[in-house]
């Protein structure tokens, strides 16, 4: 099978994109309001981005009337409208219901925190909140807001934040800092409403060597 993504329609494109770019980790993100309000919503488009600055992304998409969800106009830099600030928390099996019920679209105002009965806690350096629940969490400052097709129904946005302030609880990072994947439990997403966990892992050396091993 070949396609042209400029002959699907736009809901194709997403489930190609769902169901083949798997597993996608998941950042729960919160973010404030200019007038104090939180937010707090799950987006599948997300990654690190480099280590120097210490810098991620995450995606959210306009809405079906091409404007700004709520997690994006409080992000947006104060320049543009927002507070230029948001929280990436880092969520795992145990909060798997209340991750997938912060999808839910609330009137603009309307807090996540209580409709899915997560906690906010006061962050370090950023306003917005982080989650309680969640074992490890970065604040972000937004450095840059790139739109893909501004002011289109369903088109993407990317926002580019710096980390300032890194949480994470005892226990799941080492005097190394690495990571006890185990502890984490960390889960991701797949196509659909279908969701993985990280309990399966396999180790490779890089380059080469992974070839003979």
């Amino acid at each position: 099978m070949e396609l042209s993504p400029a002959e699907l329609r736009a809901a194709d494109r997403y489930k190609l994109l769902i169901g083949l770019i798997v597993p996608r980790p998941i950042a729960l993100v919160s973010t404030i309001s200019a007038d104090g309000r939180t937010n707090l919503a799950p987006f599948s488009f997300f990654c690190g981005v480099g280590s120097e600055p210490m810098m991620l992304a995450f995606c959210p998409a306009l809405d079906g009337k091409g404007q700004d969800k709520d997690t994006l106009r409080n992000a947006l830099l104060p320049a543009d409208g927002g507070t230029g600030e948001f929280v990436v928390n880092v969520v795992t099996e145990s909060i798997a219901r209340q991750v997938a019920a912060a999808a839910e679209e609330l009137p603009y105002g309307q807090s996540e925190f209580d409709l899915t009965g997560l906690t906010p806690v006061p962050s370090s350096v950023v306003r917005p909140p982080r989650v309680a629940q969640c074992p490890a969490a970065f604040e972000c400052v937004t450095r840059q807001v790139v739109r893909t097709n501004p002011g289109v129904p369903a088109s993407g946005t990317m926002v580019l934040g710096e980390i300032v302030r890194v949480h994470a609880i005892d226990g799941i990072l080492n005097e190394r800092l690495h990571t006890d994947a185990a502890k984490l439990a960390a889960f991701g997403r797949m196509g659909g409403p279908t969701y993985c966990t990280t309990r399966d892992r396999f180790d490779l050396p890089r380059g080469r060597d992974a070839l003979d091993s």
